[in-house]
């Protein structure tokens, strides 16, 4: 019975998902869903592709956090529309959260809408959002065997980011053997090791979310 329910929710989640999907199909935008841990950057890497993408894209946020607007509060101050979310306890977001969100931006104005998850490497990657890509962080703190661990979230992963790449010097985290691991279970999935701090390697992950906005693009001019 317990299994039947949880097949049921995500099946009516995926329903919800599907519209989103198409309302931002629709309005040529490209929705990222940013995943990870706790504290591994999520919010600095949004910041850091604002200020990088501000000039050339229209660039949107909905933040998702069990309560606060911390984040939200941090984003605001970049000059771009932002949504907050507060799941109430809920370890993550699900469709439903996100239509009624949608509701709130003005979809023929934004290029790439970010959504910042909850912290959490289990829940959001059960949970289709509708997105169109799902970008996956792990902080170098937090060490190189979580795609062992966490399986899922970096299977589902269309780009996974090593993020505090400043602090390797002082921690016991191999690069390669992350990289190892990530390709032994998702081998399309793009790595791509920076920092939000000294700014390192932010440019690969620009450079791919214009590619994937190009590529957004083109299908939404064909429709």
């Amino acid at each position: 019975m317990e299994i039947k329910v949880v097949r049921n929710i995500l099946s009516a989640n995926e329903q919800i998902a599907a519209k989103n999907r198409k309302l931002w199909d629709e309005h040529g935008v490209l929705a990222v869903n940013l995943m990870s841990s706790p504290g591994a950057g999520k919010t600095s890497l949004i910041l850091q592709t604002i200020r990088r993408l501000r000039s050339i894209m229209r660039v949107a946020v909905i933040e998702g956090d069990i309560a606060s607007t911390l984040d939200a509060d941090k984003i605001n101050k970049e000059g771009v529309r932002v949504v907050q979310v507060n799941t109430g306890g809920s370890c993550h977001l699900d469709a439903n959260m996100l239509s009624l969100a949608i509701d709130s931006l003005p979809l023929a104005d934004i290029d790439l809408l970010i959504i910042e998850n909850v912290g959490n490497l289990i829940c959001p990657a059960q949970f289709d959002l509708g997105e169109h890509k799902r970008a996956m962080i792990i902080s170098c703190p937090e060490g190189d065997d979580k795609p062992y661990k966490y399986p899922l979230m970096f299977t589902t992963a269309d780009v996974v980011l090593v993020n505090k790449i400043d602090l390797l010097e002082v921690l016991d985290f191999n690069i390669v053997a992350l990289e190892v691991a990530v390709k032994g279970i998702n081998p399309q999935a793009p790595i791509f090791p920076l920092s939000c701090k000294s700014g390192e390697g932010i440019e690969a992950w620009v450079l791919w979310l214009l590619a994937e906005r190009e590529n957004c693009k083109e299908f939404y001019d064909s429709l």
